[in-house]
This record gives structure tokens, sequence and C-alpha cells, in this order.
């Protein structure tokens, strides 16, 4: 396995460089670390500012614990962010990328969007986006799911690259209860409606033991959280009662009653959640 981390030298990417060295002790990966220099300067500046960071990752990889006794390559490329970390990543066939939580620049996140939501969005593999200190193995692990085979995927990439592991197992899954308005306003009294809601959450929960069954899960190994809501408050709601260490989405699930969208439910979470997040996207064609 090969693990890609993504640093600028800032805390929250030396989070992800941690996280990265952890993983990849664990599974006994390779580890590229890579820094990119804007070349958008002069080439003197361009050449300085080289030297520098490659000096630092050498440093880095002597002095960091977590990155001791790995093989652990160094890799400085000039360009744009984006751009100078998808071909890092091709060029290196990696499996995983791992990069800190991102700076929030509201305009630029809003008409460009995010380089972690660029990479996620047209990039080669997963990838993880630190936001916690890496102290030990993802004890607890949640996954967002819709029942499709995007979140079918995720679960199953999360597995294959080691991030679950003997961690505790939560699945939590939005259902919209579609009568509901319509009883309400045709008079059907509280206790009829509150009942239909009840069925409704029973049939999402033998769906969910389906599509655990049907993918060879385990439904013992999982705890089930379905809430009557949309996809992010499900989320959301779910993470403050059970505070995983990590939350497994896929991208482009088009069915289901969470519909698990970068540009929607994905790019919300990324921006709004404290805990780390590997965000899985589609086979590319």
């Amino acid at each position: 396995m090969k693990i890609l981390a993504a640093t600028d030298f800032s805390t929250r990417s030396q989070r992800a460089v941690r996280r990265a060295g952890l993983l990849a002790r664990q599974v006994a990966a390779q580890l590229t670390l890579v820094h990119v220099v804007d070349d958008d300067q002069p080439s003197a500046i361009v050449e300085l500012e080289s030297r520098e960071a490659r000096r630092y990752l050498e440093e880095q990889t002597i002095s960091m614990a977590e990155l001791q006794g790995l093989r652990c390559d160094a890799v400085v490329v000039a360009g744009d962010p984006f751009d100078g970390l998808l071909k890092a990543a091709e060029a290196r066939s990696i499996d995983l990328i791992v990069m800190g939580a991102h700076r929030k620049q509201l305009l630029r996140d809003i008409f460009v969007g995010t380089t972690i939501e660029r990479v996620i969005r047209t990039g080669p593999c997963p990838v993880l986006m630190v936001n916690a200190d890496a102290k030990h193995a993802y004890r607890k692990v949640m996954a967002a799911v819709d029942m499709s085979e995007p979140s079918a995927r995720a679960i199953r990439t999360a597995r294959e690259v080691g991030l679950i592991g003997d961690a505790n197992l939560w699945l939590v899954h939005g259902f919209d209860a579609f009568a509901k308005g319509k009883m309400s306003n045709a008079g059907i009294g509280k206790d009829e409606i509150a009942r239909y809601v009840a069925l409704e959450r029973l049939q999402v929960g033998r769906d969910l033991v389906a599509f655990l069954e049907a993918n060879d899960f385990g439904v013992d190994k999982w705890s089930l959280r379905v809430k009557e809501a949309g996809p992010v408050d499900a989320i959301m709601e779910a993470i403050k009662e059970v505070a995983p260490d990590l939350l497994v989405i896929g991208t482009h699930g088009r069915t289901g009653l969470i519909k698990v969208l970068l540009g929607s439910v994905t790019e919300s979470i990324l921006r709004s959640v404290d805990v780390d997040v590997l965000a899985v996207p589609p086979v590319r064609s």
C-alpha cells in the first residue's frame, strides 16, 4: 500500500503527516511526503523555497516520532497545490491521500472550492482529511450510508486501507417519512403519525441490515443510527451522540435516502465537522 501525505508545514498539515505515519506503520505502507511550492513567482524564489522545503521535509522524517523507521520519501513539487498533489499521486500510484483540514477562505471556497475538495472531486484515490491529533489508531468509526454501491465502496475502502481495524463501528442513515406532512394536513392524529414514522424507521433498519449482509460487512459488528432527518442533520446529530474518531463517507451515491453527493452533503460535512473524514470517490472511468 502507498500513502501520500500533503504538507504545507502548518499545524493542521503536521497532524496529517503524523496520522499518515501512524497509519503507514499499522499497515506496513510506503509513505511519501509532498510539499507543493507555488511556481507563480520568480524562478530564483521557487528554487530557494524548494531547497528549504526539501531540507525541512528531511528534518521531519528524522525528528518526527511517527515517521521514524518507515519507508518514507520526501518530494517537493513546483506548481498549483491542487495540480501538484494530483500529479505526485498519479505518478506514484498512490492508494490514499492524507491532508490536513483546509483553511477557510470564504470567497475562494464558494467560487473555486478548497484544494481538498478538488482533490476528492477529481483525484485518483480516497482522501483522508485529518482534523484531530493522531494519538492512536481509530477506535470509533462511523460510516454515513445511503445503501448505494458508492457507500458500500467507502466502507470496503476504509477496511482495505486499515482505517477500521478493531474499532467500534456505527452506521448513520437519514430517512424522510414522506407521508408525514400529508397525514398532518389531513387531520390525522399525532399518535397515528408517530406509529407511521416508527414503522418507517423499522423498515429502514431492516434495509440497513440487508445492506450489511449483502456486502458481507458483518451485521453484528455495527450499531445503527437511523434518523428522521436530512442527510447533513442526520450525520451531525449522530456525530454528537457517538463522538467518533473517523467518519467514512462515499461521494456520488445517487440512490437512497441520504444522497451523499460531493457538492452538497460531502462538502458541507468537510467544512463542518471536527472529526477526521475519509471521503471515497467513485471508480473513475
